[in-house]
């Protein structure tokens, strides 16, 4: 790919049950005292309508409340969001200085918005027969968060928000780059952000997905999701700087309205179709997010597919142990992890996200390798390729390359 046509992450802001910046994260990440046991990084348990007490993941600290001229959109989700927005702001002003605010596109994504909002307001308008005084229907709409944004950083060119369950982020990057390359606009504020709500909670538990304790991806004790909350945002533009985005692919294999394909012919697809985009082969890619949620179908299905294209030497993890499925956040803090690692560049190796579980492998998976605690990745060629997968409902699939070149004396 030419110079002038390739796509960068300038910059990221992230939120999540690890901490809140990147430098925050990157410490959790990659602590070498890192353990399964020992993961306790802001776990809650809440109680769900069925009597079950389950480890949820909830953003660390005080959510600040979201004032005036902005106020409308004071919601969890929205508090979360100006987590992300205000580490990367100082980048966005220089971006808007250099191209204008009409050349800078917002693309968002979220499963929950201000689903709590509506909730609560619902309940109250049952009880009292009248709507709470403090309600904005605009609140719960799937837009609100991108609306907050372009409200808050002042963008004016194209904003719009993409909501595909927990493919939603990593597919709103893919969409940021056609942007670019359609020379609509110079730079993409891109990512997600989900919040924590009881019906959501209660929707995952009503279809059986929920462990009670914490999940443990591709162990033959997985029980299923523990649910998260966070957000990533990325500075995308033509503007070279350290990480590259290399390539999306995204399918959609309908297969099944909350099952994935048994042999992941769609997430192969997703898969191939980002190799392409990134013109690399499987012998490129150093090292695999893997979608990992730890559900008994997912798992299966990822492994096989991931053996069958990749062999079952290349290091993998699920990162879901750390933070939890953070449902529309997921594709894009999991590729913000990425970008962390290969902010830890030290030329020869960069460090391995881990992957944390029980270590008790299922004979019925294939045995691919799981990253450990101090695991360090070497590049391939001059470059570090590094991929992330999120596999979905209704068969949404992405699948994302990031690519670090290295520079030699």
């Amino acid at each position: 790919m030419k110079e002038h046509n390739k796509i960068y992450l300038n910059d990221l802001g992230l939120a999540c049950s690890l901490g809140i910046g990147k430098q925050v994260i990157s410490d959790a990440l990659f602590s070498p005292t890192l353990s399964f046991e020992k993961e306790t990084h802001n776990v809650t348990r809440e109680t769900l309508t069925s009597g079950r007490h389950v480890v949820v993941k909830r953003v660390a600290g005080i959510l600040e409340a979201i004032t005036s001229p902005v106020e409308k959109v004071d919601t969890p989700t929205n508090r979360i969001l100006k987590l992300a927005l205000d580490e990367i702001k100082t980048t966005v002003e220089n971006a808007k200085a250099t191209y204008g605010s009409h050349r800078i596109g917002i693309i968002l994504s979220t499963s929950t918005s201000g689903m709590e909002e509506g909730q609560n307001a619902f309940i109250h308008y049952q009880q009292t027969g009248r709507w709470p005084d403090s309600y904005c229907y605009p609140q719960q709409e799937l837009h609100s968060p991108t609306g907050f944004a372009v409200q808050y950083l002042g963008i004016d060119g194209p904003a719009y928000t993409i909501s595909t369950a927990c493919s939603s982020s990593g597919k709103a990057l893919c969409s940021a780059a056609r942007l670019l390359k359609a020379n609509i606009c110079d730079a993409v504020i891109v990512g997600g952000v989900d919040s924590l709500c009881d019906l959501t909670l209660n929707g995952f538990e009503s279809l059986e997905l929920i462990a009670q304790d914490l999940c443990t991806p591709f162990s033959r004790n997985r029980q299923g999701i523990n649910i998260g909350e966070g957000v990533a945002i990325f500075l995308m533009s033509r503007q070279p700087s350290d990480i590259e985005y290399a390539g999306g692919g995204e399918s959609s294999d309908a297969y099944h309205i909350s099952s994935p394909a048994p042999n992941g012919e769609g997430a192969e697809t997703a898969i191939k179709a980002a190799l392409d985009q990134a013109n690399l082969s499987p012998n490129d890619i150093c090292y695999i997010n893997l979608h990992g949620t730890g559900t008994s179908a997912n798992d299966l299905c990822e492994s096989r597919c991931i053996s069958r294209l990749f062999g079952t030497t290349i290091p993998t993890s699920s990162t879901k142990a750390f933070i939890g499925h953070t449902l529309g956040a997921a594709g894009a803090l999991e590729a913000g992890f990425l970008w962390l690692s290969l902010q830890q560049d030290h030329q020869a190796t960069i460090p391995a996200l881990p992957h944390l579980w029980d270590g008790e492998r299922d004979l019925n998976l294939p045995p691919l390798h799981f990253t450990t605690v101090g695991e360090r990745l070497k590049p391939i060629g001059s470059h570090y390729c590094l991929m992330s997968n999120s596999f979905v409902f209704g068969g949404s699939n992405v699948s994302l390359i990031l690519r670090k070149e290295i520079f030699h004396d």
